[in-house]
């Protein structure tokens, strides 16, 4: 039963590295790419928020593995 409160953890835990990581360098690229045009900011956000979604929805899947296991108790 320990086991899998364990896998629960680490299924949330890697699935949010990733994503986290990928979050903070897409944020830090479109900031960038907004300082150096910033007429095309709108443009940029959209993409951005898009993106950002995407990458979240990643999160949410590794929770519903994780609330999956924990089901199994």
């Amino acid at each position: 039963m320990e086991l899998l409160g364990l896998a629960a953890a680490l299924a949330v835990a890697i699935a949010t590295i990733g994503p986290g990581l990928g979050q903070g360098i897409a944020a830090s690229k479109a900031m960038e790419a907004i300082a150096r045009q910033p007429e095309a900011s709108g443009d940029i956000r959209t993409s951005l928020i898009l993106a950002l979604a995407f990458m979240e929805a990643l999160t949410i899947y590794g929770l519903l593995i994780a609330f999956m296991i924990l089901g199994k108790f």
